[in-house]
């Protein structure tokens, strides 16, 4: 008898049937992720160069991403839903305030960790504020951006599986799916792809920092000598 048949947990016969379901479903909850969190950080960094620029209302920035990250998933994608429709639309805005908390609040505490000493050498050397923000400030601030990143990026790949209330989350779908009819193969199949998606991503994305910032590196090793 197939394991298919005995509804085993792990079941071989369940990838190969089933392969390209699996394909499409995490590729689904990729674009989704990397959707965004792109446009959560489009929209992080402008906020946090304004909070850093004019602190009064750095509080505000802070306390209003906060708020939303506190507002349940399932409420936040109905409060939407009369803007977006089922669509994936939907999901992709309710994740991008989610990752706001995080992306906003790195990337102010990046900027504010910049010594004011580079900042000044800059000035010295005639940078203006838009090559200083990009040349000097911005990456120093990298380490802290690249932390805030990585961590919405992995929550952001745990919450988009509550989009398959409305057909858009991905591996979230197939266990949604499956839960009714307790189907043991398929449930644990897409929590696995999950938990693989978001070691594989932050993985993925501290390469990327170690790269980006060869300095910090460097002075690791100075101290650890």
């Amino acid at each position: 008898m197939s394991c298919l048949a005995t509804n085993d947990w792990i079941c071989g016969e369940y990838l190969r049937t089933r392969s390209q379901e699996l394909t499409d479903a995490t590729l689904q909850h990729v674009g989704i992720t990397v959707v965004s969190v792109l446009i959560g950080l489009v929209v992080a960094v402008p906020l946090a160069l304004i909070a850093r620029a004019r602190p009064r209302f750095a509080g505000p920035v802070l306390g209003l991403t906060t708020v939303l990250y506190t507002v349940p998933s399932l409420a936040m994608f109905s409060l939407l839903l009369p803007l977006f429709g089922l669509s994936a639309a939907l999901v992709v805005t309710g994740l991008v305030m989610y990752s706001l908390t995080i992306l906003v609040r790195n990337t102010l505490a990046g900027l504010q960790a910049v010594p004011a000493e580079a900042r000044e050498a800059a000035r010295g050397m005639g940078y203006g504020p838009a090559r200083l923000l990009w040349e000097v400030e911005l990456p120093l601030a990298l380490p802290a951006l690249m932390a805030g990143i990585r961590m919405a990026t992995v929550s952001t790949i745990a919450l988009t599986t509550v989009g398959s209330i409305v057909g858009r989350g991905g591996l979230g779908n197939l266990i949604e799916d499956a839960l009714p009819s307790f189907f043991k193969a398929q449930v644990l199949t897409a929590s696995v792809l999950c938990v693989l998606l978001a070691v594989v991503a932050d993985l993925l994305l501290l390469g990327l920092q170690r790269l980006l910032t060869p300095w910090t590196r460097i002075r690791v090793a100075g101290g650890a000598g």
